[in-house]
């Protein structure tokens, strides 16, 4: 908004800190050049205009403030004479300056005074009476903004290589189980295939043998039916068939009974075995369906180890978003159930997981793999804060008319003196070498420029909660896509 316009006084000026230093000649240019107003209570400008000035308060109390969401929240706040804000970076190229935007918003809280010089003339003596200056500024600036780039995609690297390595682990478990599987499934086929010859030339009656086939059809069904035993339970059943075996004279009975408990037989089953058959043949008929019953298990181990896989590439694909619309309408539990699959080698056997997912919380807008990386880095540093041993719980629940989503770790805590550092770039706990120091700065940026939420941070020793606030509608500019 435009200010009451007053006569700009030299020797006002001189008495700031910023110009103290100034001869007469170039107070008297800035008087000339540049401007004083008085703002009443309001918004001097406003963040995303066109950054056409730099103020300098002269009097009056002034408030900082960056939008959140449909929120400025508050960055700073002072009444000090010779506080500065605006354009700031004027004195870059003109090329940079074109599209040059208020970082923030101003208001005042008080009738104030402000010395306002334009983004053009304040790029002129500064260049003018400060070359040296410039060219260190410009080098600052654009030398921060390629060291955040590059380290920021070796940040990206090292968490790619981490869950490579995470990926591979957890897909190399299932696959060697699949391939010692067919292995023993073709051992055990061909031991079949032999079992059946002495069968067919064995003296089985026509209907023995149909019910005996009958026996091996309901012994599969079975196999697929059965439900996991206690310890104890289990042990107590491989006695009861032990000694089944020891009374029908099926010697090394002992070895066939755990394969026979873990596909849910009992003798109640030998029972309708022995009754078809007759005393003679009963053993070779209890050989051949003890392979039914080790095929059937051999092929459900394949059929488990074949679903992980598949559950491992849908998780990647899920996680990295390769397939999907950059900004759409997502369920961010399974957002977090992929990244804590993809982290699961990362994570180890030291860490127990805990989930607690407000299930009834509604699908949100949002750029679904960038959200990946929040759960990534936030992740990462809990379990390295534990050190591999403790409790990570992942809790998701509506609190503020908002999503939160909420990371809380054992480990011994962030120093009081650092908690509010730790979003700042470059900084960081982990030894040289360990961390870049911009995986939380870019957690930052993506809920917060992005998807206009924030970020809490709690941490007392054994108790650190990481607080993700995600808002459950898009903004005006924002037209997410329905996932697929």
């Amino acid at each position: 908004m435009s200010g009451q316009s007053m006569p700009c006084d030299a020797a006002e000026l001189s008495t700031l800190f910023l110009f103290e230093k100034l001869d007469g000649d170039q107070l008297a240019r800035l008087c000339r050049e540049g401007r004083v107003e008085r703002f009443e209570p309001g918004f001097v400008y406003q963040e995303g205009e066109p950054a056409t000035c730099f103020f300098v308060l002269l009097e009056g109390a002034l408030v900082l403030s960056r939008r959140v969401g449909d929120d400025d929240v508050e960055t700073n706040r002072s009444s000090q004479r010779g506080v500065y804000a605006g354009a700031m970076q004027a004195y870059l190229t003109d090329a940079e300056l074109q599209d040059a935007r208020y970082k923030g918003s101003l208001r005042v809280t008080e009738p104030s005074r402000f010395f306002i010089l334009p983004a053009e003339a304040f790029a002129a003596v500064l260049r003018e009476w400060f070359p040296m200056a410039v060219h260190l500024l410009e080098g600052l600036f654009f030398g921060t903004q390629n060291t955040q780039r590059t380290v920021g995609q070796r940040e990206r690297l090292l968490a790619l290589g981490s869950l490579s390595a995470g990926l591979t682990h957890e897909l190399n478990n299932p696959a060697a189980a699949a391939v010692r599987a067919t292995s023993s499934l073709r051992d055990r086929v061909a031991g079949m295939r032999h079992k059946l010859g002495l069968i067919a030339t064995g003296p089985y009656a026509r209907d023995a043998l149909q019910t005996l086939v009958e026996i091996q059809e309901r012994t599969a069904e079975q196999v697929a039916k059965a439900t996991p035993l206690s310890p104890l339970e289990a042990s107590d059943r491989e006695d009861a068939l032990g000694d089944w075996f020891d009374d029908h004279g099926i010697a090394g009975g002992w070895q066939l009974a755990p394969t026979f408990v873990q596909a849910g037989l009992d003798t109640a089953w030998l029972d309708q075995v022995a009754a078809a058959v007759e005393e003679q043949t009963l053993e070779g008929a209890v050989r051949w369906l003890n392979y039914t019953v080790e095929t059937e298990l051999l092929m459900n181990e394949i059929e488990d180890s074949t679903t992980r896989i598949s559950h491992l590439v849908d998780a990647a694909k899920q996680y990295s978003q390769l397939d999907r619309a950059p900004y759409q309408v997502t369920d961010v539990h399974e957002l977090l159930d992929s990244t804590l699959l993809m982290l699961s080698g990362k994570i180890g056997d030291g860490v127990r997981v805990v989930k607690e997912y407000e299930r009834s919380a509604p699908r949100i807008p949002g750029y679904p793999g960038e959200l990946n990386q929040v759960w990534t880095n936030v992740i990462d540093n809990a379990v390295s804060a534990m050190g591999g041993e403790g409790v990570l719980t992942v809790r998701t629940a509506l609190e503020r008319e908002q999503l939160l989503v909420e990371f809380r770790d054992t480990g011994p805590g962030v120093p009081e003196e650092i908690l509010d550092r730790i979003f700042d770039p470059f900084f960081t706990t982990k030894p040289v070498g360990e961390g870049t120091g911009l995986g939380l700065d870019i957690s930052w940026r993506i809920v917060v420029n992005k998807h206009h939420g924030h970020i809490e941070v709690q941490s007392v020793p054994g108790d650190t909660r990481f607080r993700v606030f995600l808002p459950l509608t898009a903004t005006e500019t924002d037209t997410p896509q329905e996932a697929s």
